[in-house]
C-alpha cells in the first residue's frame, strides 16, 4: 500500500521562485533497510511512471513498470536491497500535483499549480530520505526522465549518494524532444473538454487530446526497426483494406490501444507540467556552458547505460555525460547496449542491462 508523507510546517520553495504548501509525497518501499542503512536504492521513474516499480499496481492491476528488473532474485534484489520509489512532484498518483487540492481556492490546482523542474522533483525526494532517516543511498537509478533526476542527484546532492545509474537519458532536452512534447501539449489543450485546465469543474477530462499526446509520444519510444518487426504493414483483424479511416493497420490499432489505456490512469494537466519540467532540464546552461562543472563535487561511482537504437535519447548524449565525468576524475563505467527496441529498451528484457546493473550494484554493496 502506498505510503504518504505530508509536510505542512514550511512552504516548499521551487526553482521558479514560487512555493507549495502543503507538500505530500506518495511512495512505495520494497525489501528491508539494514541496520547500518547502507542498502537503500532510490528508483526515479520516467514521465508516465509512478511509485509502483514492482509487484502489482493497484490502479492498473498489472505488474509494476519495472517489475522485470526489481524483485526477489532480480538485478535490483528486494531480498538484498531496500528499494524506495516515490511518485514525482507534479505527478498524479498521490504526490502533490495539479489535481491536488489548492488550500487557497479549495479546488484542484489545475493550471494554478506552479511550473516545476527536475531539481524540484529531486528536492522533494531528499525530504523523503530525511523522513526515512536515510543519510545516503547505495545508489540512485532511473531511465529517461528518471535518468534526468539521477543526473540532478549527482550534481546537486552528491553527498547523499554512493553511486548512480543514469539510463537512456541526457544532460539536456534537445529541440527535437521539446518539439515532440509541444505537439503533445497542444493536442491536450486543443481538446474542447480541457476547459483551460479546469476540466474538473465540468466533471470531464480531455481524453481524446491526451490519448493523441500519448500516441505521438509512444512512437518516439520505439525504433523504426522495432515498429517494422512488430507490425510491418499487417492489417488488423481483416483480410483487406476497408477504404475508411478505421484502424486498418495493426500499428494504428496498437497506438489507439496505448492512448485509450493511458487516459485511464494519467491526469492531463500532470502531463503538461511533467513534460515542461523535462524541457527545462539543462545541466549545461546551468553550469556556465560546461557540463563537467555539474559534477565538481561528485565523489561516487557511476554507471551510464544507453541503447544503440534509442533515437529519442541517443547514445551520443550518454557519451557526453561520460566524457564530462571523466574530466572530473569520477569513477565512471559506460555500456552502450546493442538493441533495436528504441528508447523503451530500458523497460524491456535486455539481458546486458540486467547483468550490468546486477554487477554494478553488487560491487557497490561490498565496498
Amino acid at each position: 500500500m502506498t505510503k504518504l508523507v505530508k509536510y505542512t510546517t514550511n512552504d516548499f520553495n521551487l526553482a521558479s521562485g514560487k512555493s507549495i504548501s502543503p507538500l505530500e509525497i506518495a511512495y512505495e518501499t520494497y525489501g528491508k533497510l539494514n541496520k547500518d542503512k547502507t542498502n537503500a536504492v532510490l528508483i526515479c521513474h520516467a514521465l508516465t511512471g509512478d511509485q509502483y516499480a514492482c509487484a502489482i499496481n493497484p490502479i492498473t492491476k498489472k505488474p509494476g513498470w519495472w517489475d522485470i528488473l526489481v524483485g526477489k532474485g532480480k538485478p535490483i534484489d528486494t531480498d538484498k536491497y531496500f528499494i524506495i520509489c516515490s511518485n514525482v512532484l507534479g505527478g498524479c498518483m498521490g504526490t502533490t500535483g495539479p489535481k491536488s487540492q489548492n488550500l487557497i481556492t479549495n479546488e484542484p490546482y489545475g493550471l494554478n499549480f506552479p511550473v516545476i523542474t527536475i531539481s524540484d522533483m529531486v528536492k522533494s525526494q531528499v525530504l523523503l530520505l530525511d523522513h526515512l532517516e536515510i543519510p545516503k543511498v547505495l545508489t540512485v537509478i532511473g531511465g529517461s526522465m528518471g535518468g534526468m533526476q539521477v543526473l540532478a542527484w549527482m550534481s546537486e546532492y552528491p553527498d547523499r549518494i554512493k553511486s548512480a545509474i543514469p539510463i537512456a537519458t541526457a544532460a539536456y532536452h534537445t529541440s527535437q524532444n521539446i518539439a515532440f512534447h509541444e505537439v503533445g501539449r497542444q493536442a491536450v489543450m486543443a481538446d474542447p473538454k480541457w476547459h483551460e485546465g479546469k476540466y474538473f469543474e465540468y466533471n470531464t477530462s480531455p481524453e481524446k487530446g491526451l490519448s493523441v499526446a500519448r500516441m505521438t509520444a509512444h512512437i518516439t519510444y520505439l525504433s523504426e526497426v522495432a515498429l517494422q518487426n512488430k507490425f510491418g504493414r499487417n492489417l488488423q483483424d481483416r483480410a483487406k483494406k476497408t477504404f475508411s479511416f478505421d484502424a486498418d493497420f495493426q500499428v494504428e490499432s496498437y497506438l489507439r490501444y496505448q492512448g485509450v489505456n493511458f487516459v485511464k490512469r494519467f491526469d492531463a494537466n500532470s502531463y503538461l507540467f511533467l513534460t515542461r519540467a523535462m524541457d527545462y532540464f539543462d545541466l549545461i546552461s546551468e553550469n556556465d556552458g560546461v557540463l563537467a562543472n555539474a559534477f565538481n563535487d561528485l565523489n561516487a561511482s557511476v554507471c551510464v547505460i544507453s541503447f544503440t537504437g534509442d533515437w529519442l535519447f541517443p547514445s551520443i548524449e550518454s557519451k557526453k555525460i561520460v566524457h564530462a565525468l571523466n574530466s572530473k576524475g569520477v569513477d565512471v563505467s559506460f555500456i552502450d547496449i546493442e538493441s533495436n527496441k528504441g528508447h523503451d529498451a530500458f523497460l524491456m528484457d535486455e539481458p546486458a542491462m540486467f547483468k550490468t546493473i546486477r554487477g554494478f550494484l553488487e560491487a557497490q554493496y561490498v565496498k
